[in-house]
């Protein structure tokens, strides 16, 4: 019985521990963006991975003219607009590792800086970079990206995406890297000018008006530039994080009700074995409430431990497997607050607690009843 209870504790947990978590990666992802649309050139609208490189860290790079900053501002409905830098870096001799480094301008930041701000507080100077939770390394050590060297000023809080494997640093320092990446050999970097590109535009907004009619008048107007809104790219997601979270919620129900209908015929064999039992209880002047109770108390004691252990299992076996699950549900991952897994772990608990006393009512009921000098001399 309390492995029942163990089991029944450990999917209702882990379920609700999943499910949170990557409900806790998607609105972290929501609030990390803080951009209504993003423009980026039209070679890379057409990159199937855009999406994984703009909202989940990918190495990846793409470039156009920085004209385009002035250009988006000037459209109606535009409250504010921020450029960003990307640079994939390699494993070579050259870098530290492969990592996306994305760069931004703090003057005109409002996506990255809040995020940052959690975590670090003071100016980012030329060379400082700030890491992802998931990169290997300390603060003050130093990077090296395409033969030159870069402070880590800070370790970013973690985001539950693969954003949290990136590099951030300013734009000075970014054009430093493209040039030492061109001084490399890079073919793409060899043909620009680092003064004058950059990757994509954060645009944020008005309230009141429309982001899609911004940027569908982005892809009218401008040549080979493409808009697209945050909220698109964002649903995708939602969408696998809505249908994953229907089988997981199909499964904790399926597992409810088969661990309750195999604990009532448990239950029900255990206190039939023990009818005789009960029965010299009986005899010796225990009340057909007490009967009842014991079985009852009996049950609520064994699922109450099988919660326990349930929970503690499922701790175990889920929590350290975080980046597992992301990987293979390709959806940002990140463990809810202290509350909500409290919250959780109690919901568990309490669940298995009371399924026990719910799946030995008929047997209580059954066995309050017994004929006591019928059952012993059947002896």
């Amino acid at each position: 019985m309390v492995i029942i209870s163990a089991f029944l504790s450990f999917c209702v947990f882990g379920g609700s521990l999943i499910l949170s978590s990557l409900k806790s990666g998607l609105n972290s992802l929501q609030a990390r963006l803080g951009a209504d649309i993003v423009a980026v050139p039209d070679e890379a609208a057409k990159n199937k991975d855009l999406e994984a490189i703009l909202i989940q860290g990918k190495t990846g790079y793409f470039y156009m003219d920085r004209s385009n900053i002035d250009n988006i501002a000037k459209i109606e409905g535009v409250e504010a607009v921020s450029p960003q830098y990307f640079l994939a870096t390699v494993s070579e001799g050259c870098c530290s590792m492969p990592v996306q480094v994305i760069g931004f301008e703090p003057e005109t930041d409002f996506s990255v800086k809040p995020w940052i701000q959690k975590s670090y507080k003071n100016n980012i100077e030329l060379d400082d970079v700030l890491v992802g939770a998931n990169i290997n390394t300390q603060v003050g050590d130093d990077l090296m990206f395409y033969g030159h060297n870069c402070k880590v000023a800070a370790r970013l809080e973690t985001t539950g995406t693969e954003l949290d494997n990136a590099v951030y640093t300013n734009a000075d320092t970014i054009k430093v890297l493209m040039a030492a990446a061109k001084e490399k050999g890079i073919e793409l970097l060899a043909k620009n000018d680092p003064d004058t590109l950059i990757s994509s535009v954060l645009i944020k907004v008005k309230e009141g008006h429309d982001p899609q009619k911004i940027a569908g008048e982005i892809n009218v107007h401008y040549k080979n530039v493409s808009a697209v809104q945050t909220q698109s790219m964002i649903s995708g997601i939602a969408k696998s994080l809505g249908g994953i979270s229907e089988v997981v919620q199909i499964l904790m129900w399926v597992v409810r009700i088969l661990s309750l209908g195999i604990m009532i015929a448990a239950f029900a064999m255990i206190t039939n074995e023990r009818k005789q039992e009960f029965a010299v209880l009986r005899a010796i002047g225990a009340t057909r409430g007490k009967l009842a109770g014991i079985i009852l108390s009996e049950s609520f004691i064994t699922g109450l431990l099988g919660g326990v252990l349930g929970v503690a299992l499922a701790c175990l076996l889920i929590l350290p497997f975080g980046g597992v699950i992301e990987q293979k549900t390709s959806l940002p991952y990140l463990l809810p607050n202290i509350g909500s897994a409290a919250l959780a772990v109690l919901t568990a608990i309490a669940t298995s607690a009371v399924a026990g006393p719910v799946a030995a009512v008929f047997s209580a009921v059954k066995i309050s009843k017994i004929d006591t000098s019928l059952i012993l001399r059947s002896n």
